[in-house]
């Protein structure tokens, strides 16, 4: 048996972060922490492209390991560098925290080992899968500070 259904559990997982998030109050925290002028209709439409982005892990799955193991490692690197290190820093809750630790933790090294079981991994696809996560993470923060530049800077649209 595949463990490719694992990346649809860690889509889930995903979901159940996103709404962590929203309720520990996220766009504050990113505010003050990030320093990103964070927009809750941008949390929302990034989040639900990481929710597409867990479906597309999921469907192609280990046809394209690289891939599908990007999600698991976007995870990771969500777990690490916007969860744990901020919260060790500031001293302060990283809202997001508790589902990345009970959640991310364990379903993304389950992910990984499962593609091992299944004797698809390489260590080509662990670091293709780590820079897609990487860049995958990385994207919306480049974009939030790119926004407030002149260059970036659209005219008022009438509503």
């Amino acid at each position: 048996m595949s463990h490719e259904y694992i990346l649809w559990i860690a889509t889930l997982a995903y979901g159940l972060h996103i709404v962590e998030e929203m309720l520990f109050g996220w766009r504050a925290w990113a505010r003050s922490f990030l320093k990103i002028p964070a927009e809750w209709n941008e949390f929302y439409v990034f989040n639900a492209v990481v929710i597409l982005y867990g479906c597309v892990s999921a469907i192609v799955g280990w046809k394209c390991p690289a891939l599908a193991l990007s999600y698991p490692a976007f995870m990771i690197i969500n777990l690490v560098f916007f969860h744990i290190i901020p919260t060790l820093k500031s001293g302060k809750f990283s809202p997001g925290l508790i589902t990345a630790i009970v959640l991310f933790a364990p379903i993304a090294t389950w992910a990984y080992y499962g593609a091992s079981v299944d004797n698809i991994i390489s260590n080509q696809s662990i670091a293709i899968s780590t820079l897609i996560g990487i860049l995958f993470m990385a994207y919306p923060i480049i974009l939030q500070k790119l926004k407030t530049k002149p260059f970036f800077q659209q005219p008022a649209r009438d509503k």
